[in-house]
């Protein structure tokens, strides 16, 4: 009996020492975050927080057009109810970047944290999607914080409910995914020197025409741009969440959205493996 088990277990003990090892990454990383709980809290909901808080409940009562955005008008929604899916997705967006490209470009620092990551029984590249997987978790809790402050500020009731579970599912998961994977991309492939330029010049661009503040079908008076917005992963966040969040409001069809969301996740995830390879081959 003890001679049946004994050669059984060698032929499950890699994968059993692979996944232990990919568990104690996320429960290491889940405890420097419990130590920095508080912060990320902060950094969350302040952006959401003061965006809703001027243009949802400040600007209403100031009788400046009672809490209608003139973008929406035809569709008689309020500027909640547009501004919840899309203040969703810079959640998730920022959230990813920052759970990932920060802590990755201080590990490629002078100091080399990484190479303490890659020396654990696992395959160099898990290491890197075990940073992808533990940003989308970070994302989809920043989901959860932004939330209720997006639905219960604006002075004018936002207009939201659950049009199909598995779709707000699929976009969460995907969309934190993407996140993460741009994330990846990033703390991989820009010097720890340059994050700042970066955030100026590619996350904040990408946030303002990702479709955030207004549906990607109201750019069709500006044809061109609405073209040329299709290259940026966070206007499939925000038209995903429409269609799953606030249906009354018009959003890409769904089917293209999962698409999209699934292709970048591909490409940004190969660029920030690479990237990832090669700075810790080197």
């Amino acid at each position: 009996m003890s001679s049946e088990r004994s050669s059984g277990t060698p032929n499950g003990s890699p994968q059993r020492h692979s996944l232990t090892a990919f568990i104690g990454l996320m429960m290491r990383d889940f405890r420097v975050l419990g130590r920095e709980l508080g912060p990320f809290v902060v950094r969350i909901i302040m952006q959401p927080l003061l965006f809703l808080f001027v243009f949802t409940y400040v600007f209403p009562h100031m009788n400046q057009g009672a809490g209608s955005n003139p973008l929406a008008s035809a569709g008689g929604v309020g500027l909640g109810t547009v501004l919840l899916p899309g203040l969703m997705a810079v959640a998730i967006m920022f959230t990813g970047i920052t759970a990932v490209a920060l802590p990755l470009s201080q590990e490629f620092g002078i100091t080399r944290e990484i190479d303490d990551r890659v020396m654990c029984p696992l395959p160099v590249a898990v290491v890197a999607l075990e940073k992808i997987c533990f940003g989308m978790l970070q994302s989809i809790l920043a989901t959860i914080l932004v939330l209720p402050l997006a639905y219960y500020i604006p002075s004018v009731p936002v207009q939201a409910h659950v049009s199909s579970w598995w779709l707000l599912g699929a976009v969460l998961v995907l969309a934190s995914l993407v996140a993460g994977a741009l994330g990846l991309a990033i703390g991989a492939n820009v010097k720890p020197q340059q994050i700042g330029l970066i955030f100026s010049i590619v996350v904040i661009p990408i946030t303002f025409l990702g479709c955030v503040y207004y549906p990607w079908a109201y750019l069709n008076h500006i044809r061109w741009l609405q073209i040329v917005v299709l290259v940026n992963p966070i206007v499939y966040m925000s038209e995903g969440l429409r269609a799953s969040l606030t249906p009354g409001v018009a959003h890409m069809p769904y089917p293209y959205i999962l698409l999209a969301l699934v292709v970048s996740f591909a490409i940004l995830g190969k660029f920030g493996l690479d990237g990832f390879l090669k700075r810790v081959i080197s």
